[in-house]
């Protein structure tokens, strides 16, 4: 299952989904976790010390090589310079598995140990100096839409998205490639002003979003939670203990996380899995289509020197049952 946490910056969502993370490796099922966020926060979250987290190996700067394994065979792809963000998979082309090794993960993922088991974690890099004043941050974020676009993955498996802040996300096609979006909100009129931002710009894509109200004091705040997200509410999350000791660096084993929060850790799981059978993998490739002719046309094709409408393969469609190319 594809999982992204999203919501305005200082919501709380890099701590949420970090808890989700440690939740399900507590489970001990297989998990690939991604900080898509310009503020590289979930290593640390995930309890990486500062050397540690800078340690890790930045997406975007394994960009080439990422672009040559998922090229594989495919005809249609004259050249790993051809590909950009968008490029939907085809014939030929190479998958990615959650459980897998693949030279992808070799270069890009590390293993981080929870409690229960370890997961792996990616991350799309920093801002660098060479950055400041030239580079568009969703360029870094490529490299991430790149791999959902080839990943295949099945019930019991988990890719779980720390994505950028606020409505950044409709910046690419990415808020697409999730089978659940969890948005993390504040009982505050700026947090729920992103939720309704990305309720209408996910309304025509079929999107499944639900609401995680974040920082619950009391009834009121509930109650005004209720108000605003209505049956897109699924849980609220209170006051944590845990999660202060955590921040702090020093947090205790998971199995101490106050039982509120565990209960609320495990209906985002069920939301998340319940979504398995509504899985539509025609409509997935037909929207990774659709934004990958949108920026052939608007900038791709000018920018390769290519007409990237022709990398799309007309007949194929991803699935669980298409093989990888060799």
């Amino acid at each position: 299952m594809k999982i992204a946490f999203v919501g305005k910056g200082g919501s709380g969502k890099t701590t949420l989904s970090s808890l989700f993370i440690r939740h399900l490796a507590a489970e001990g099922v297989p998990v690939v976790a991604v900080d898509a966020d310009i503020n590289q926060h979930l290593g640390a979250a995930l309890g990486l010390d500062e050397t540690e987290a800078a340690a890790l190996p930045a997406m975007g700067e394994h960009l080439r090589l990422i672009k040559d394994h998922l090229r594989g065979a495919n005809p249609r792809i004259a050249s790993a310079d051809t590909m950009i963000k968008t490029t939907p998979p085809g014939e030929g082309s190479r998958l990615l598995r959650v459980q897998e090794d693949n030279p992808v993960y070799d270069a890009c993922a590390r293993p981080v140990e929870l409690d229960g088991g370890a997961v792996r974690l990616m991350v799309t890099g920093p801002f660098t100096d060479a950055d400041l004043g030239v580079a568009c941050y969703h360029s870094k974020t490529g490299a991430v839409e790149l791999c959902l676009n080839h990943l295949v993955d099945g019930p019991g498996e988990y890719v779980v998205v720390d994505m950028t802040a606020g409505s950044d996300s409709f910046a690419s096609g990415m808020f697409t490639r999730f089978d659940m979006t969890f948005l993390v909100a504040e009982p505050t009129r700026k947090g729920v002003s992103v939720y309704r931002q990305y309720k209408e710009y996910a309304r025509d894509f079929g999107v499944a979003l639900k609401v995680v109200g974040n920082k619950v004091q009391g009834t009121d705040d509930l109650d005004f939670l209720r108000a605003e997200a209505g049956d897109d509410l699924l849980v609220t999350v209170g006051h944590s203990d845990w999660v202060r000791a955590m921040e702090k660096g020093r947090p205790p084993r998971f199995a101490a996380l106050e039982d509120s929060n565990r209960l609320a850790l495990r209906t985002l799981r069920e939301a998340a899995d319940a979504t398995y059978e509504r899985r539509d993998w025609e409509r997935y490739t037909r929207q990774m289509v659709q934004f990958h002719l949108k920026n052939a046309q608007s900038w791709g094709n000018e920018r390769t020197g290519a007409d990237l409408a022709a990398q799309v393969d007309p007949g194929f469609v991803l699935g669980e049952s298409v093989t990888a190319g060799a």
